[in-house]
């Protein structure tokens, strides 16, 4: 990567990424004027201990087929190459160090946004990041009044890009796998077709 590139960093487990993800990425990189999106897949989401996750190098080969076509689009190892707990003020350190001239945009829902005090470090996450790209949909609020005194300066930090309501999700296509239901129409072709040939969410 160049230098003075304003890059974004959007985490997740993807399992799987859905065409909901790329219009949510696709928004970011237009409304925020990204450079780049990393696509950052989660090896083992903390808050998520209980649900069995799809093999890592599985939806690694998922999001790549997803973001095939967008040269904008770029999958990171950043949390899948290093052991955990994985915690996003480390994340954004290593991106950091990775890429010291360029700005680092993270990216987070708006229900992720007011619960931020409660992430590990938040004071420090926010302050390695040059910005907090918060995805908002109609009717989302940030209560800014119960975050600033908990993480001075984080209304400084922030821009809203706005983002369609959209009712699909990782749970709901798995559900759908299960269950025979049609699922392909909600994923770009490449991925349904990964699903099928590795009989992927059909346990």
């Amino acid at each position: 990567m160049n230098s003075g590139m304003r890059i974004g960093i959007f985490g997740g487990t993807f399992d799987p990424p859905h065409l909901g993800h790329l219009i949510l990425a696709g928004e970011a990189l237009d409304q925020l004027e990204l450079t780049r999106l990393l696509w950052v897949v989660t090896a083992n989401p903390p808050h998520k201990p209980d649900r069995p996750i799809t093999a890592v190098e599985q939806r690694v080969s998922m999001v790549n087929a997803t973001i095939q076509n967008e040269p904008a689009f770029e999958l990171s190892r950043v949390e899948i190459d290093r052991s955990g707990p994985h915690y996003a003020v480390d994340t954004v350190q290593i991106l950091r160090e990775k890429y010291p001239d360029s700005e680092l945009y993270y990216l987070m829902g708006s229900d992720s946004m007011n619960d931020l005090p409660d992430w590990h470090r938040p004071r420090d996450f926010v302050a390695r990041c040059d910005c907090i790209g918060v995805m908002c949909r109609p009717g989302d609020e940030i209560n800014f009044d119960e975050l600033e005194p908990i993480i001075p300066g984080i209304s400084t930090k922030v821009m809203t890009f706005e983002a369609p309501l959209l009712e699909i999700a990782s749970h709901e296509i798995r559900h759908r796998v299960k269950k025979g239901r049609q699922y392909r129409f909600f994923l770009v072709p490449a991925v349904a077709e990964i699903i099928r040939a590795n009989n992927l969410y059909t346990a």
